[in-house]
């Protein structure tokens, strides 16, 4: 290999002699030649561009795969430029192994049906998953990495011939302000000094030119928020979607548990179950065990939600609302089907009700709700606690406690 020694010795001598005058700056020792204000800004916001974007990047990624192995096998295989194997999801792995037991325990028997059925429901719960890690990885994420490994990557080349050409300025700077000294002691004739201008003449283009260069760059962060916000904007809506696929996927599957009798043949029907309740408003286990269910309060938080019936379940708001009068051939829920047209509103009175979320109807002895109406309920001898009558103009029909806010 053939080396030029002499440009190798210069090259030494000035990364020595920039050494040098970097610690005699940090020390005190040495002029610096000092950014302007809004350059110093510029480069601020471009180191905290890139010290957020890295934190989102990691934790996004965290958040599309938990499994810290399988994060290093797919960094391993795009740093070697090979397509990622395709990887079972969670939901997909415990829906093949529902299926399987399934088969092996009884398909034909109530808990192999219902293994089935969730099984295929956490099969097309995986399969949203799916799409919503790799619609991520796309528009999300990859932008970030590009950000990093491309755009980031010229920044600092930039910057990094910045700081050589200021310091090659304020050395030139030293040496002129030395020879200037001499020539004032008649120790150097002006040749000296004439050469000391000119080098820190050409110091100053470079200087000013390569400023120009790195300004334009930092300037360019403008156009990288933006270009990032449309970003955040499609991984914003690719988790609505992939959240919103879930929720209805649960539901249905729900109403397909809800017409399933449980234990064994000729035992009696189940009541009706509570209604599916957004993530984060679902009763807890010990609400459950104790036989109520707080409408309108958040699990794990103290804070009501609604103040007129924030600490009352369904069984003590029902225990207090308006009773009609006992309806012929009413029967409990799972025996007989209520006739609406029989049903009279209580001559106590009626009580109106918030509806918190949008309720489908699941026949037609149910009242369909949506978000925010107003609806007259009250309830009727016996009925199950968790439910109500509730009526809207013409219609009426059961409606879910868990779904309504009580009004005083």
């Amino acid at each position: 290999m053939d080396f030029n020694m002499k440009k190798l010795a210069s090259d030494a001598g000035i990364f020595f002699t920039r050494a040098v005058q970097f610690t005699e700056e940090k020390f005190g020792q040495a002029e610096r030649t000092e950014l302007d204000a809004h350059f110093e800004n510029l480069l601020a916001r471009a180191d905290s561009t890139k010290n957020w974007t890295e934190k989102i990047l990691r934790q996004t990624e965290v958040l599309l795969q938990p499994n810290p192995s399988a994060r290093v096998e797919e960094f391993l295989y795009e740093k070697l430029d090979r397509k990622v194997p395709s990887r079972v999801t969670n939901g997909e792995l415990l829906a093949q192994y529902m299926a399987e037991a399934a088969s092996e325990l009884g398909p034909t028997t109530p808990y192999g049906k219902t293994l089935i059925k969730v099984a295929e429901a956490e099969k097309r719960l995986g399969a949203a998953e799916r799409d919503f890690i790799h619609t991520a990885s796309i528009n999300f994420l990859t932008p970030l990495r590009n950000f990093l490994e491309g755009d980031w990557k010229t920044i600092s080349k930039e910057r990094r011939l910045l700081q050589n050409r200021r310091l090659d300025l304020d050395a030139c700077k030293a040496r002129l302000k030395k020879a200037k000294a001499a020539e004032a002691k008649a120790t150097l004739w002006n040749d000296e000094v004439d050469k000391a201008e000119q080098e820190l003449r050409v110091a100053q283009t470079e200087f000013d030119r390569q400023a120009e260069v790195t300004r334009l760059l930092l300037e360019g962060i403008s156009s990288t928020h933006v270009n990032h916000l449309r970003c955040l904007h499609e991984f914003v809506e690719s988790q609505t979607t992939y959240y919103a696929q879930c929720y209805r996927h649960m539901l249905d599957l729900q109403k397909q548990l809800g017409r399933c009798p449980l234990g064994s043949p000729g035992s009696q029907a189940p009541q009706a179950a509570h209604p599916l309740l957004p993530l984060g408003q679902r009763p807890s286990p010990q609400a459950h065990s104790q036989g109520a269910i707080f409408p309108g309060t958040f699990v794990g938080t103290t804070e009501p939600a609604s103040p007129p019936l924030s600490s009352t379940s369904p069984t003590t708001a029902a225990a207090t609302m308006p009773v009609g009068p006992s309806v012929a051939g009413l029967a409990p829920p799972g025996e007989a089907a209520l006739r609406l047209e029989e049903v009279t509103p209580p001559a106590s009175g009626t009580r109106k009700a918030r509806v918190l979320y949008d309720y489908e109807a699941a026949d037609s002895s149910e009242l369909a709700l949506l978000a925010d109406e107003l609806i007259t309920v009250y309830s009727l001898p016996g009925m199950d606690p968790d439910w109500l009558i509730g009526e809207r103009g013409n219609k009426k029909g059961k409606v879910p406690v868990t779904y309504l806010e009580l009004l005083s």
